[in-house]
């Protein structure tokens, strides 16, 4: 791709920029409207669970294929792609007269989904060469992170309450089609010179993995953990990661490059992923719950009670961005896991729903945790991988972060099971378990932040390096993982 002047490096950021507010938007929104869509749909916690879960689900699931197709067929013309079916799933959302057919609609969506921020990754990966340079313009696109959860409570509320929930998904068209005009006109066409071929076994297996996964989880409180079902469902789901990991060793040109996973700091991002996506998505499912169905808020005033933790992700995800640039990704990565498992103890062990302003506490310290988390995540997978395959190596970091999502919304729905339903005493209690979880994942991301940071993890992303006969880009994953 040739070089851009630094106004058109501009432009291109703020178009990626807007396909993630344009998801994260989307699903900051769509749970501060769950509890007005269960009520008219008569749904079930479990059938939230799958309105969210099945959106996760398939974005998990594609976004390998995704960037391997932007890397062979053009990132420019996947994007696009993505683009309108999501929007196109999004008016198809708004129209859904049941839920079964919202569920559909979703996966409608999902598709579009996963064609956007790995591609759009791989695209500021390609645009912004430089180490620091490109770590600053991922504390940018950090910050569309906030600013879309610290936009949707309320506009969520504002909406659901005025309009209904089948507004929420009327937001996705306008930026959706600004978005299009925008990509025609200003993103640069970018492919890799050796672009990986398709590989449908392996995206086979990692469909019926985390389909059968998350189907177990999710449907196991109802039909009981010893059903014969759930039972073949995780059996699956082991069968089908033995056999991806035995098969993709195999091929020359795997859809999941095990290689990869040699760095330390590269395996510790993706974890770390999965860790603070499922503490995300389990803490906007409680809260919403709680919130609403518990407590007894309407979705406006239930947005308003979420805005401190937005406003502290808003204002913290860009500050990550500059202290990944200037000092690496430790003491982010620290200051995230500390914030959030110190937000998961005080729902857990001192009752924060007990007293308003411990609520706000609990709130401003996950705000906070998650903030700075995200910035790490994305410049360490991607900075340590060759840029040829920069498509592939994001779509490794959003498949963690998506998978973290499923599985945190599958995981705190079925602790909850039916104690969720009643007064607010009640769904406290029932509440404990999920939230001695969600301070678990905070202690994950603080103990993984130390171990892949040090001088053992930067010896095994430069011996990965050598893996791929890219030993000139070792120094570069060194700086991104290290450099405080």
């Amino acid at each position: 791709m040739p070089e851009l002047s630094h106004r058109r490096r501009m432009l291109v950021l703020a178009i990626c920029c807007m396909s993630l507010l344009l998801v994260s938007l989307d699903n900051t929104v769509l749970n501060v409207a769950l509890p007005s869509m269960r009520r008219e749909l008569h749904a079930s916690v479990s059938g939230m669970q799958w309105t969210i879960d099945a959106y996760t689900l398939v974005v998990a699931a594609l976004l390998m294929l995704a960037g391997s197709t932007a890397d062979r067929v053009g990132r420019k013309r996947t994007f696009q792609t993505g683009l309108v079916v999501f929007t196109l799933g999004s008016a198809l959302c708004s129209l859904a007269p049941n839920l079964e057919a919202l569920v559909a609609f979703r996966m409608v969506q999902a598709v579009g989904g996963s064609m956007l921020n790995p591609v759009a990754m791989s695209i500021i990966a390609n645009t912004f060469t430089e180490p620091k340079e490109r770590a600053r313009a991922i504390g940018v696109w950090g910050g569309v992170v906030g600013i879309s959860m610290a936009a949707g409570p309320l506009v969520g509320g504002v909406l659901v309450q005025s309009v209904g929930w089948r507004s929420i998904f009327w937001l996705n068209l306008p930026i959706g089609l600004a978005a299009v005009v925008l990509t025609a006109r200003y993103v640069p066409e970018s492919r890799a010179p050796r672009p990986r071929r398709a590989d449908p076994v392996g995206q086979l297996l990692v469909i019926t993995l985390l389909g059968s996964l998350t189907y177990a989880i999710i449907e196991a409180p109802d039909r009981g953990w010893g059903s014969p079902l759930i039972a073949v469902c995780a059996a699956v789901a082991a069968g089908s990661l033995a056999g991806l990991v035995a098969y993709e060793r195999r091929r020359a040109e795997p859809l999941i490059e095990l290689r990869f996973f040699h760095s330390v700091p590269f395996s510790g991002a993706t974890v770390i992923a999965v860790s603070a996506f499922a503490a995300l998505s389990g803490f906007l499912f409680l809260n919403t719950l709680y919130l609403q169905d518990a407590r007894g808020l309407n979705a406006l005033h239930a947005g308003l009670w979420m805005l401190p933790m937005a406003a502290m992700c808003f204002v913290f995800a860009p500050l990550s961005g500059r202290l990944v640039g200037s000092r690496g990704p430790r003491l982010p990565l620290l200051l995230a896991g500390a914030a959030m498992g110190m937000s998961g103890v005080l729902f857990a062990a001192f009752d924060a729903q007990a007293t308003d302003g411990l609520l706000l506490a609990g709130y401003v310290l996950f705000g906070i945790g998650f903030g700075l988390v995200n910035a790490p995540i994305t410049n360490t997978a991607v900075s340590g991988m060759p840029r040829t395959q920069a498509g592939v190596a994001a779509a490794v970091a959003s498949t963690s972060r998506q998978v973290g999502a499923s599985l945190g919304v599958a995981v705190i729905g079925a602790v909850l099971s039916s104690g969720a339903s009643g007064s607010a005493a009640r769904f406290t209690e029932a509440a404990r378990p999920a939230w001695w979880i969600i301070a678990g994942c905070g202690a994950a991301v603080l103990l993984l932040g130390v171990v892949t940071t040090g001088r053992w993890a930067a010896a095994t992303a430069r011996r990965a390096a050598t893996l791929f006969g890219d030993e000139e880009r070792a120094p570069a994953q060194t700086s991104a993982s290290t450099s405080a």
